[in-house]
């Protein structure tokens, strides 16, 4: 394993916490802001906000981590995780069946009669 300290890690540090220093920054802005008596609930709400803002850099740098490790362990071989392994379903093909097609009757009009010939020449195209 490399040093635990290299200067790539320590820029990482620095631009994490420089974002949360600078975002809870803003956080006491918008809360001095709010205290004021034209402040409103929306820079309450960004009080909370600027905070989540400021993590966000950290969060990925854990997150990319936790993928490559997971990345690198899948391609060494073995397992992230103690779940055994589940089978993948071979997908199935649906056969779908169509009854026959009747005849019209007697007492159908002649449009309609014809259309459902039409359909029942369209069906027996698909089925070829």
């Amino acid at each position: 394993m490399p040093g635990l300290i290299t200067p790539k890690r320590v820029a990482i540090a620095l631009v994490c916490v420089a974002s949360l220093i600078v975002c809870c920054g803003l956080a006491y802005w918008q809360w001095e802001r709010f205290s004021r008596a034209g402040g409103t609930f929306q820079n309450l709400g960004y009080v909370f906000q600027w905070p989540l803002f400021g993590l966000f850099p950290a969060f990925m740098v854990w997150r990319i981590r936790k993928l490559d490790a997971r990345r690198k362990a899948e391609a060494a071989g073995s397992p992230t995780d103690d779940r055994p392994e589940e089978p993948v379903a071979e997908p199935v093909e649906r056969v779908v069946t169509v009854g026959p097609v009747r005849r019209a009757r007697e007492d159908q009009d002649d449009e309609l009669a014809a259309y459902n010939r039409m359909l029942a020449e369209l069906h027996a195209r698909d089925q070829r």
